[in-house]
């Protein structure tokens, strides 16, 4: 999923960007009018009064915008999806798109977390772990006197090791 582009991305999103009314009138406005003074070369200024006419339902002026975008390319995309991060992040953070970036990046912490802890475990007299076992020895001092004590333990078992 990480690999999706900004257009990819906004394909996936459109149905939840124009259902329920969850952009308001207002804000619409604000995103076309963000693209077209920051990026003139995106959305024209016929086009973004195409796209702010009132005659026309919110709904279809949202969705033909979002086609239009996807159209010119991945920079438009992003950059629509930069003005809806300003103009409304709690709906930017709540975008199908987005919950699926949440637990990949967790996962991959994990991984990392994971991955590194079995590498102690089954390689205790590596080099580079010295630093590592020098800084943990004067971590206690910040962390409290509960973790000190097992932090105390590990590093003189480290050392007899050694």
């Amino acid at each position: 999923m990480p690999d999706l582009t900004y257009c990819d991305r906004l394909r996936q999103d459109t149905a939840f960007l124009t259902s329920n009314n969850r952009l308001s009138e207002q804000v619409v406005d604000k995103i076309i009018l963000q693209l077209n003074r920051v990026y003139p070369q995106i959305l024209s200024n016929k086009e973004a009064e195409k796209f702010r006419n009132p005659k026309a339902s919110l709904h279809s002026r949202l969705s033909n915008l979002i086609a239009h975008l996807q159209k010119k390319g991945d920079k438009p995309c992003q950059e629509f999806y930069r003005a809806l991060q300003i103009n409304a992040e709690q709906l930017y953070n709540n975008l199908p798109s987005r919950r699926v970036l949440n637990p990949t990046f967790f996962l991959a912490c994990f991984s990392v977390a994971a991955g590194l802890a079995l590498f102690m475990y089954w390689n205790p007299d590596s080099k580079v772990l010295g630093g590592a076992k020098k800084v943990l020895g004067f971590s206690p001092i910040i962390i409290g006197r509960h973790v000190r004590n097992i932090c105390m333990l590990y590093m003189e078992d480290s050392t007899r090791k050694s």
